[in-house]
């Protein structure tokens, strides 16, 4: 069991006893124990899995092999538990059965191929990461082996060991190319809603697609030190204009877009009523503003962490794509690029980068 204290000197416990007369709970291996990967480890072994963790970073495999890996509560009580192994990559037991992949987009291929020869022959990998990773996993793996999940956690990493509690988000797993869930997808859902409602779906790329358009408005908010809500209230015109852009790809491709958690993406198609898209900014915002992560992570990236940008997932076809069903791109391509001057230093956070967005959309209209 987990063991829930006021800081600093929080109780850690091992995992809990199996319930009588209950099959053993599946072994995991997270592959990336940062924000995503640590709220998932965590809550597998909370349930009573043996979880071992992977990581790169050094001070933060000590940390969980010393004290646990930590949960930080948004009261800030530190709920920490024990796993069963926390390793670098060069340290880590040469046997996986099920792996979660929770790395950064452009640390795929290394961590797939980091995988493929330990993962036994009826083992899998869950994509728990932004993008589309499915197909670089395979390629490492066999496609037979490979899961995803769509993932919209509001969590950090806050340092060695800890990360934060964001609150409610939600999760689904599925077959990478659609279709219905078959037993390996119903199993890790089951197994994963030891987080929270996480959904076996039959359509993956409704979620993902969902997210690039939620993303989008995470993105644009990035750019200035102010809570997500405020962000996206004071600048609706541009929020919606940058969902709507991935939002029409998804559709003009024959993509079946998902709700989920307060995000409505029909809400910022070209079909859409004006007052549709008020009242859907409106729901969202207020849903924004009872979430305790008020930053986006990629704003904590860039502006904590001093790291750039996540890129991959397939990020690069998007802009063919996109010109394939004459969608014009062109908020997202003015708020990666002062993003990219934000994390070179060569730009500031500030509100001005978002007036500067809006006068550039109204000079393209």
């Amino acid at each position: 069991m987990s063991t829930t204290t006021a800081r600093p000197t929080p109780v850690t416990a091992g995992a809990p006893a199996l319930d009588p007369g209950r099959p053993e709970r599946a072994a995991y291996t997270v592959v990336g124990a940062g924000a995503i990967g640590g709220t998932l480890a965590h809550a597998l072994a909370r349930a009573g899995h043996a979880v071992t963790v992977i990581d790169t970073d050094a001070a933060h495999v000590a940390a969980i092999r010393e004290h646990g890996l930590t949960i930080r509560r948004p009261d800030g009580r530190d709920d920490v538990v024990q796993v069963a192994g926390a390793y670098l990559p060069d340290e880590a037991p040469a046997s996986i059965d099920r792996a979660i992949l929770a790395t950064k987009s452009q640390h795929t291929a290394t961590a797939a191929a980091w995988v493929a020869p330990r993962l036994a022959a009826d083992g899998l990998v869950l994509s728990a990461q932004n993008g589309h990773n499915e197909q670089t996993i395979a390629d490492a793996v066999g496609a037979e082996r490979v899961l995803g999940a769509f993932v919209n956690i509001f969590t950090d990493y806050l340092g060695p060991g800890v990360v934060s509690d964001g609150g409610a988000g939600a999760v689904a797993v599925g077959l990478p190319g659609g279709g219905a869930p078959d037993a390996r997808v119903l199993a890790v859902a089951e197994d994963l809603r030891a987080y929270g409602d996480v959904v076996a779906t039959a359509n993956l790329a409704g979620y993902r697609w969902g997210k690039q358009g939620f993303g989008s408005i995470l993105g644009l908010t990035t750019l200035v030190d102010a809570p997500i809500a405020d962000v996206v209230d004071r600048y609706r015109d541009l929020a919606a204009a940058v969902a709507r852009e991935s939002t029409e790809v998804a559709i003009r491709s024959g993509v079946v877009l998902e709700r989920f958690d307060a995000y409505e993406p029909y809400a910022f198609s070209d079909a859409a009523p004006g007052l549709t898209r008020d009242r859907a900014l409106t729901r969202l915002v207020r849903w924004l503003r009872t979430q305790p992560k008020d930053r986006s992570g990629v704003f904590r990236d860039i502006a904590v962490r001093r790291r750039p940008r996540e890129t991959g997932g397939d990020r690069s076809t998007y802009p063919e794509q996109a010109a394939a069903v004459g969608v014009d791109l062109v908020v997202g391509p003015l708020v990666a690029r002062a993003l990219d001057e934000v994390a070179a230093g060569t730009r500031d956070f500030g509100w001005h980068t978002l007036d500067e967005i809006r006068a550039e959309l109204a000079a393209h209209a």
